[in-house]
Protein backbone atom coordinates (compact mmCIF):
# COMPACT_ATOMS: atom_id res chain seq x y z
CA UNK A 1 0.00 0.00 0.00
CA UNK A 2 0.92 3.75 -0.73
CA UNK A 3 3.02 5.08 2.71
CA UNK A 4 0.65 8.07 2.11
CA UNK A 5 -2.67 5.79 1.40
CA UNK A 6 -1.90 4.54 4.45
CA UNK A 7 -1.78 7.59 7.20
CA UNK A 8 -4.68 8.91 5.62
CA UNK A 9 -6.47 6.17 6.87
CA UNK A 10 -4.56 6.25 9.78
CA UNK A 11 -5.72 9.61 10.65
CA UNK A 12 -9.13 9.05 9.63
CA UNK A 13 -9.70 6.38 12.09
CA UNK A 14 -8.18 8.56 14.97
CA UNK A 15 -10.33 11.82 14.46
CA UNK A 16 -13.36 12.61 16.87
CA UNK A 17 -16.28 11.37 15.21
CA UNK A 18 -18.48 14.60 16.15
CA UNK A 19 -16.16 16.66 14.16
CA UNK A 20 -17.16 14.95 11.08
CA UNK A 21 -20.62 14.86 11.29
CA UNK A 22 -22.50 17.42 8.73
CA UNK A 23 -24.96 19.97 10.49
CA UNK A 24 -28.12 19.60 10.31
CA UNK A 25 -30.06 22.75 9.69
CA UNK A 26 -33.87 23.11 10.76
CA UNK A 27 -35.77 25.23 8.84
CA UNK A 28 -37.24 28.05 10.40
CA UNK A 29 -41.12 28.13 10.62
CA UNK A 30 -42.79 30.25 7.93
CA UNK A 31 -43.31 33.54 9.01
CA UNK A 32 -47.25 33.60 9.62
CA UNK A 33 -49.77 35.15 6.72
CA UNK A 34 -50.62 38.80 8.06
CA UNK A 35 -54.60 38.34 8.68
CA UNK A 36 -56.59 41.11 7.00
CA UNK A 37 -59.02 42.85 9.64
CA UNK A 38 -62.11 41.58 9.98
CA UNK A 39 -64.66 43.41 7.78
CA UNK A 40 -67.13 45.80 9.70
CA UNK A 41 -70.84 44.07 9.06
CA UNK A 42 -72.51 46.94 8.13
CA UNK A 43 -74.41 48.27 10.86
CA UNK A 44 -77.66 49.45 9.03
CA UNK A 45 -78.99 48.51 5.57
CA UNK A 46 -81.00 51.24 4.98
CA UNK A 47 -81.22 51.09 0.94
CA UNK A 48 -79.23 53.83 0.39
CA UNK A 49 -75.45 52.99 -0.80
CA UNK A 50 -73.73 56.44 0.26
CA UNK A 51 -75.22 56.20 3.79
CA UNK A 52 -74.09 52.51 4.33
CA UNK A 53 -71.00 53.38 3.70
CA UNK A 54 -70.45 56.25 5.69
CA UNK A 55 -72.18 54.28 8.47
CA UNK A 56 -69.23 51.15 7.84
CA UNK A 57 -66.80 53.93 7.78
CA UNK A 58 -68.68 56.09 10.85
CA UNK A 59 -68.80 52.60 12.71
CA UNK A 60 -64.96 51.65 12.68
CA UNK A 61 -63.85 55.08 13.72
CA UNK A 62 -66.35 55.59 16.44
CA UNK A 63 -65.17 52.75 17.96
CA UNK A 64 -61.76 53.63 17.62
CA UNK A 65 -62.24 56.94 19.27
CA UNK A 66 -63.65 54.65 22.08
CA UNK A 67 -67.60 54.19 21.96
CA UNK A 68 -68.44 50.56 22.64
CA UNK A 69 -69.41 48.33 19.73
CA UNK A 70 -72.44 47.20 21.55
CA UNK A 71 -73.45 51.09 21.95
CA UNK A 72 -73.16 51.04 18.61
CA UNK A 73 -74.84 47.58 17.46
CA UNK A 74 -77.50 49.00 19.20
CA UNK A 75 -78.40 52.36 18.38
CA UNK A 76 -77.33 52.27 14.32
CA UNK A 77 -79.64 49.21 13.57
CA UNK A 78 -81.87 49.95 11.51
CA UNK A 79 -80.71 53.46 11.38
CA UNK A 80 -81.87 55.61 8.22
CA UNK A 81 -81.20 59.20 6.70
CA UNK A 82 -84.13 61.35 7.29
CA UNK A 83 -84.95 63.06 4.00
CA UNK A 84 -86.72 66.06 5.73
CA UNK A 85 -83.20 67.00 7.47
CA UNK A 86 -81.44 67.45 4.11
CA UNK A 87 -84.38 69.65 3.39
CA UNK A 88 -84.40 72.16 5.75
CA UNK A 89 -80.81 72.71 5.92
CA UNK A 90 -80.52 74.39 2.70
CA UNK A 91 -83.53 76.33 4.02
CA UNK A 92 -82.49 78.31 7.31
CA UNK A 93 -84.58 81.67 7.82
CA UNK A 94 -81.19 83.39 9.19
CA UNK A 95 -79.49 83.12 5.84
CA UNK A 96 -82.08 82.88 3.48
CA UNK A 97 -85.03 85.67 4.75
CA UNK A 98 -84.06 88.96 3.82
CA UNK A 99 -82.65 90.29 7.30
CA UNK A 100 -85.71 93.76 8.00
CA UNK A 101 -88.15 90.79 7.36
CA UNK A 102 -86.39 88.55 9.83
CA UNK A 103 -85.89 90.71 12.72
CA UNK A 104 -89.35 91.90 12.77
CA UNK A 105 -90.78 88.28 12.61
CA UNK A 106 -88.49 87.88 15.35
CA UNK A 107 -88.85 90.54 17.69
CA UNK A 108 -92.55 90.54 17.86
CA UNK A 109 -95.13 91.76 19.77
CA UNK A 110 -96.54 88.62 20.74
CA UNK A 111 -93.55 87.43 22.21
CA UNK A 112 -92.88 90.95 23.83
CA UNK A 113 -96.50 90.64 25.68
CA UNK A 114 -95.29 86.54 26.27
CA UNK A 115 -92.36 87.45 27.88
CA UNK A 116 -94.54 90.50 30.08
CA UNK A 117 -96.73 87.80 31.50
CA UNK A 118 -94.26 85.24 32.52
CA UNK A 119 -91.17 87.53 33.60
CA UNK A 120 -92.83 88.29 37.03
CA UNK A 121 -92.77 85.04 38.01
CA UNK A 122 -88.97 83.95 37.41
CA UNK A 123 -87.55 87.50 38.43
CA UNK A 124 -86.03 85.72 41.40
CA UNK A 125 -84.52 82.69 39.27
CA UNK A 126 -83.32 84.86 36.67
CA UNK A 127 -81.73 87.09 39.40
CA UNK A 128 -79.70 84.16 40.65
CA UNK A 129 -78.85 82.72 38.00
CA UNK A 130 -77.38 86.50 36.58
CA UNK A 131 -75.58 86.69 40.20
CA UNK A 132 -74.00 83.34 39.72
CA UNK A 133 -73.25 84.10 35.96
CA UNK A 134 -73.43 87.24 34.84
CA UNK A 135 -75.48 87.11 32.17
CA UNK A 136 -79.03 89.36 32.17
CA UNK A 137 -82.09 87.71 32.47
CA UNK A 138 -83.64 89.50 29.25
CA UNK A 139 -80.82 88.06 27.43
CA UNK A 140 -81.54 84.60 28.63
CA UNK A 141 -85.38 85.11 28.05
CA UNK A 142 -84.93 86.52 24.54
CA UNK A 143 -82.96 82.79 23.73
CA UNK A 144 -85.67 80.88 25.40
CA UNK A 145 -88.34 82.95 23.47
CA UNK A 146 -86.60 82.67 20.13
CA UNK A 147 -85.12 79.06 20.53
CA UNK A 148 -88.49 77.18 21.92
CA UNK A 149 -91.07 79.68 22.43
CA UNK A 150 -90.36 79.93 25.97
CA UNK A 151 -90.27 75.79 26.25
CA UNK A 152 -93.26 75.53 23.72
CA UNK A 153 -91.81 73.81 20.61
CA UNK A 154 -89.03 71.39 21.42
CA UNK A 155 -88.91 69.59 18.26
CA UNK A 156 -89.21 65.98 17.84
CA UNK A 157 -86.57 64.85 15.82
CA UNK A 158 -84.22 61.55 16.57
CA UNK A 159 -81.17 63.72 17.30
CA UNK A 160 -79.22 60.70 16.77
CA UNK A 161 -80.87 59.82 13.23
CA UNK A 162 -81.10 64.14 12.22
CA UNK A 163 -76.56 63.65 12.95
CA UNK A 164 -76.52 60.64 11.11
CA UNK A 165 -78.11 62.36 8.35
CA UNK A 166 -76.37 65.45 8.19
CA UNK A 167 -72.80 63.14 8.68
CA UNK A 168 -73.10 61.08 5.24
CA UNK A 169 -75.05 64.03 3.52
CA UNK A 170 -75.37 67.69 5.13
CA UNK A 171 -73.55 70.44 4.06
CA UNK A 172 -71.41 70.57 7.30
CA UNK A 173 -70.52 67.06 7.79
CA UNK A 174 -67.18 67.07 10.34
CA UNK A 175 -69.82 68.97 12.46
CA UNK A 176 -72.84 66.89 12.04
CA UNK A 177 -70.12 63.63 12.87
CA UNK A 178 -68.96 65.17 16.51
CA UNK A 179 -72.46 66.01 17.08
CA UNK A 180 -73.45 62.15 16.76
CA UNK A 181 -70.85 61.51 18.70
CA UNK A 182 -71.62 63.32 21.12
CA UNK A 183 -75.41 62.11 21.60
CA UNK A 184 -74.05 58.58 21.88
CA UNK A 185 -71.65 59.72 24.40
CA UNK A 186 -74.73 61.09 26.31
CA UNK A 187 -76.56 57.73 25.58
CA UNK A 188 -73.72 55.34 26.78
CA UNK A 189 -73.27 57.49 29.63
CA UNK A 190 -76.91 56.81 30.97
CA UNK A 191 -77.29 59.95 31.57
CA UNK A 192 -80.30 59.87 29.22
CA UNK A 193 -81.68 57.36 27.35
CA UNK A 194 -81.68 57.90 23.10
CA UNK A 195 -85.72 58.44 23.51
CA UNK A 196 -84.86 61.83 25.48
CA UNK A 197 -82.70 63.19 23.03
CA UNK A 198 -85.33 64.92 20.67
CA UNK A 199 -84.67 68.17 19.50
CA UNK A 200 -84.33 70.21 15.93
CA UNK A 201 -83.88 68.98 12.80
CA UNK A 202 -80.21 70.53 13.87
CA UNK A 203 -80.07 68.67 16.52
CA UNK A 204 -80.52 71.22 19.06
CA UNK A 205 -81.98 69.79 22.43
CA UNK A 206 -84.36 71.34 25.26
CA UNK A 207 -85.70 74.36 25.99
CA UNK A 208 -82.63 76.30 25.06
CA UNK A 209 -81.60 74.45 22.64
CA UNK A 210 -78.44 72.81 23.51
CA UNK A 211 -76.37 70.68 20.57
CA UNK A 212 -74.80 67.89 22.01
CA UNK A 213 -71.26 68.68 22.36
CA UNK A 214 -72.55 71.68 23.73
CA UNK A 215 -74.21 69.93 26.38
CA UNK A 216 -71.80 67.46 27.36
CA UNK A 217 -69.49 70.67 27.83
CA UNK A 218 -71.57 73.23 29.43
CA UNK A 219 -75.00 72.01 30.65
CA UNK A 220 -75.70 72.21 34.53
CA UNK A 221 -78.25 71.32 36.95
CA UNK A 222 -79.83 74.53 37.98
CA UNK A 223 -82.81 73.51 39.88
CA UNK A 224 -80.75 71.30 42.59
CA UNK A 225 -82.50 68.05 41.82
CA UNK A 226 -78.98 66.32 40.67
CA UNK A 227 -79.82 65.70 36.39
CA UNK A 228 -79.10 68.52 34.31
CA UNK A 229 -82.67 68.04 32.51
CA UNK A 230 -82.77 70.96 29.58
CA UNK A 231 -86.08 68.88 28.14
CA UNK A 232 -88.27 69.70 30.93
CA UNK A 233 -86.52 72.30 33.51
CA UNK A 234 -86.87 75.48 32.30
CA UNK A 235 -84.15 76.78 35.10
CA UNK A 236 -81.76 73.85 33.86
CA UNK A 237 -82.34 74.97 30.53
CA UNK A 238 -81.82 78.94 31.54
CA UNK A 239 -79.07 78.42 33.74
CA UNK A 240 -77.29 75.77 31.00
CA UNK A 241 -77.67 78.52 28.57
CA UNK A 242 -76.00 81.27 30.47
CA UNK A 243 -72.98 79.30 31.62
CA UNK A 244 -72.50 79.10 28.15
CA UNK A 245 -72.42 82.48 27.65
CA UNK A 246 -70.30 82.72 30.40
CA UNK A 247 -67.79 79.95 29.63
CA UNK A 248 -67.78 81.89 25.98
CA UNK A 249 -66.31 85.00 27.56
CA UNK A 250 -69.48 87.22 28.61
CA UNK A 251 -68.82 90.81 29.96
CA UNK A 252 -70.83 91.58 33.05
CA UNK A 253 -71.87 94.95 33.37
CA UNK A 254 -71.52 95.91 29.39
CA UNK A 255 -73.87 95.82 26.62
CA UNK A 256 -74.47 94.03 23.57
CA UNK A 257 -75.05 96.34 21.07
CA UNK A 258 -76.57 100.22 19.97
CA UNK A 259 -78.05 101.57 16.99
CA UNK A 260 -76.21 104.31 15.91
CA UNK A 261 -76.12 107.09 12.73
CA UNK A 262 -73.71 107.55 10.60
CA UNK A 263 -73.05 110.83 8.42
CA UNK A 264 -73.62 112.11 4.82
CA UNK A 265 -70.45 110.56 2.55
CA UNK A 266 -69.37 108.06 5.34
CA UNK A 267 -67.04 105.10 3.82
CA UNK A 268 -69.45 101.96 4.68
CA UNK A 269 -66.35 99.81 3.53
CA UNK A 270 -65.33 100.33 7.11
CA UNK A 271 -68.53 98.18 8.40
CA UNK A 272 -67.71 94.66 9.85
CA UNK A 273 -63.98 95.97 9.47
CA UNK A 274 -62.27 97.40 12.20
CA UNK A 275 -63.34 97.14 15.91
CA UNK A 276 -62.26 100.23 17.98
CA UNK A 277 -64.04 102.11 20.72
CA UNK A 278 -67.20 104.38 20.60
CA UNK A 279 -64.73 107.56 21.24
CA UNK A 280 -62.92 106.28 18.17
CA UNK A 281 -66.17 106.02 15.83
CA UNK A 282 -67.43 109.33 17.12
CA UNK A 283 -63.94 110.65 15.33
CA UNK A 284 -65.83 109.38 12.22
CA UNK A 285 -69.13 110.74 13.25
CA UNK A 286 -70.63 107.50 14.51
CA UNK A 287 -73.47 108.39 17.17
CA UNK A 288 -75.94 106.32 19.32
CA UNK A 289 -79.46 106.91 17.96
CA UNK A 290 -81.14 107.96 21.08
CA UNK A 291 -78.56 110.63 21.72
CA UNK A 292 -77.57 109.11 25.23
CA UNK A 293 -74.01 108.69 26.75
CA UNK A 294 -72.17 105.29 26.36
CA UNK A 295 -71.79 103.88 30.04
CA UNK A 296 -68.40 103.37 31.58
CA UNK A 297 -68.12 99.94 30.31
CA UNK A 298 -69.07 100.36 27.09
CA UNK A 299 -67.11 103.10 26.23
CA UNK A 300 -63.99 101.52 26.43
CA UNK A 301 -65.13 98.03 24.83
CA UNK A 302 -64.10 97.93 21.41
CA UNK A 303 -67.40 97.50 18.60
CA UNK A 304 -68.05 96.89 14.99
CA UNK A 305 -69.68 98.94 13.51
CA UNK A 306 -72.73 96.81 11.00
CA UNK A 307 -75.29 97.85 8.44
CA UNK A 308 -77.40 94.69 8.02
CA UNK A 309 -79.38 96.29 5.47
CA UNK A 310 -76.84 98.22 3.35
CA UNK A 311 -76.98 102.31 3.82
CA UNK A 312 -80.63 102.82 3.71
CA UNK A 313 -81.13 100.82 6.77
CA UNK A 314 -80.30 100.71 10.41
CA UNK A 315 -76.59 100.88 11.95
CA UNK A 316 -75.24 99.39 15.02
CA UNK A 317 -72.04 99.12 16.84
CA UNK A 318 -71.58 95.55 17.98
CA UNK A 319 -69.63 95.08 21.12
CA UNK A 320 -68.14 91.40 22.56
CA UNK A 321 -70.81 90.32 24.22
CA UNK A 322 -72.42 90.60 20.73
CA UNK A 323 -70.19 87.96 19.53
CA UNK A 324 -70.47 85.94 22.55
CA UNK A 325 -74.10 85.48 21.57
CA UNK A 326 -73.25 83.85 18.13
CA UNK A 327 -71.58 81.52 19.86
CA UNK A 328 -74.89 80.04 20.25
CA UNK A 329 -75.73 81.05 16.96
CA UNK A 330 -73.01 82.24 14.37
CA UNK A 331 -75.34 84.25 12.56
CA UNK A 332 -75.72 88.13 12.57
CA UNK A 333 -79.63 87.86 12.44
CA UNK A 334 -80.16 85.68 14.88
CA UNK A 335 -77.30 87.72 17.62
CA UNK A 336 -78.96 90.52 16.37
CA UNK A 337 -82.42 88.84 16.77
CA UNK A 338 -81.54 88.19 20.75
CA UNK A 339 -80.38 91.61 21.32
CA UNK A 340 -83.01 93.42 19.77
CA UNK A 341 -85.56 91.01 21.81
CA UNK A 342 -84.08 91.26 25.32
CA UNK A 343 -84.22 95.04 24.90
CA UNK A 344 -87.25 95.14 24.41
CA UNK A 345 -88.40 92.83 27.16
CA UNK A 346 -86.42 95.32 29.28
CA UNK A 347 -88.60 98.65 28.39
CA UNK A 348 -86.49 99.79 25.80
CA UNK A 349 -88.02 100.54 22.40
CA UNK A 350 -87.21 99.40 18.96
CA UNK A 351 -85.06 100.68 16.28
CA UNK A 352 -85.29 103.96 15.45
CA UNK A 353 -84.40 103.95 11.46
CA UNK A 354 -86.84 101.89 10.29
CA UNK A 355 -86.01 98.51 8.01
CA UNK A 356 -86.07 99.32 4.61
CA UNK A 357 -88.05 97.27 2.07
CA UNK A 358 -85.76 94.15 0.64
CA UNK A 359 -86.46 92.07 -1.50
CA UNK A 360 -86.28 88.17 -1.22
CA UNK A 361 -83.37 86.37 -3.20
CA UNK A 362 -83.34 83.17 -4.55
CA UNK A 363 -80.44 80.75 -3.54
CA UNK A 364 -80.21 81.13 -7.70
CA UNK A 365 -79.55 84.87 -7.11
CA UNK A 366 -77.28 84.29 -4.38
CA UNK A 367 -75.03 81.56 -6.23
CA UNK A 368 -74.67 83.39 -9.17
CA UNK A 369 -73.48 86.76 -7.04
CA UNK A 370 -70.94 84.71 -5.83
CA UNK A 371 -69.86 82.86 -8.85
CA UNK A 372 -69.78 86.68 -10.66
CA UNK A 373 -67.43 88.33 -7.80
CA UNK A 374 -65.39 85.36 -8.52
CA UNK A 375 -65.23 85.04 -12.27
CA UNK A 376 -64.12 89.06 -11.89
CA UNK A 377 -61.37 88.68 -9.34
CA UNK A 378 -63.22 89.55 -5.76
CA UNK A 379 -63.22 86.11 -3.78
CA UNK A 380 -66.74 85.29 -2.03
CA UNK A 381 -65.54 81.98 -1.04
CA UNK A 382 -67.37 79.02 -2.29
CA UNK A 383 -70.59 78.98 -4.07
CA UNK A 384 -72.76 77.93 -1.31
CA UNK A 385 -75.58 80.45 -1.52
CA UNK A 386 -75.19 81.53 1.71
CA UNK A 387 -74.38 85.39 2.00
CA UNK A 388 -72.15 85.42 5.31
CA UNK A 389 -68.99 87.77 6.04
CA UNK A 390 -66.56 86.87 2.84
CA UNK A 391 -69.37 87.10 0.53
CA UNK A 392 -69.94 90.74 1.80
CA UNK A 393 -66.39 91.52 1.70
CA UNK A 394 -66.24 90.32 -1.55
CA UNK A 395 -69.58 92.39 -2.59
CA UNK A 396 -67.89 96.13 -1.09
CA UNK A 397 -64.60 94.92 -2.51
CA UNK A 398 -66.39 95.33 -6.22
CA UNK A 399 -68.64 98.11 -4.82
CA UNK A 400 -65.80 100.07 -3.81
CA UNK A 401 -63.70 99.74 -7.23
CA UNK A 402 -67.25 100.70 -9.22
CA UNK A 403 -67.35 103.52 -7.17
CA UNK A 404 -70.86 102.36 -5.68
CA UNK A 405 -71.30 102.52 -1.48
CA UNK A 406 -69.78 99.83 -0.40
CA UNK A 407 -72.04 98.58 1.86
CA UNK A 408 -71.84 95.45 1.43
CA UNK A 409 -75.54 94.83 0.94
CA UNK A 410 -76.85 92.47 -1.91
CA UNK A 411 -80.25 93.76 -3.46
CA UNK A 412 -81.67 92.63 -6.53
CA UNK A 413 -79.66 96.01 -8.47
CA UNK A 414 -76.54 94.60 -7.00
CA UNK A 415 -77.45 90.94 -8.90
CA UNK A 416 -78.19 92.61 -11.63
CA UNK A 417 -75.11 94.04 -11.75
CA UNK A 418 -73.06 91.87 -11.02
CA UNK A 419 -74.23 89.29 -13.71
CA UNK A 420 -74.85 91.69 -16.36
CA UNK A 421 -70.44 92.85 -15.79
CA UNK A 422 -69.52 88.91 -15.52
CA UNK A 423 -71.92 88.18 -18.61
CA UNK A 424 -73.37 85.72 -17.38
CA UNK A 425 -77.07 85.22 -18.47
Amino acid sequence: MDRRVFLVLLLAGCADPSTNLVPVVTPAPPAPTPQAPAPVTPPTVSGDRSFDDWARDFYTRAVKAGLPASLLDREMAGLTPDPRVNSLDTRQPEFAKPFGDYIKGVVSEDRVAIAARRKPAMVSTLTDIEARYGVPGDILLAIWAMETGFGSVLGDFDVVRSMATLAAQGRRQAFAEDQLMAALRIIGSGEFPRSKLRGSWAGAMGQTQFIPTSFLATAVDGDGDGRRDVWSSSTDALASAANLLAKGGWQRGQGWAREVTVPDGFDYSLTEGPREIPDWWAQHGVRRSDGLPWSSADAGAKAMLITPTGAQGPAFLLFPNHFVIRKYNNATTYALGVGLLADRFGGMDGVIKPWPYETALSIGDRIVTQRALAQLGFDPGAPDGVVGVNTRNALRSWQKSRGLTADGYLSLDMVRRLKTEANIL
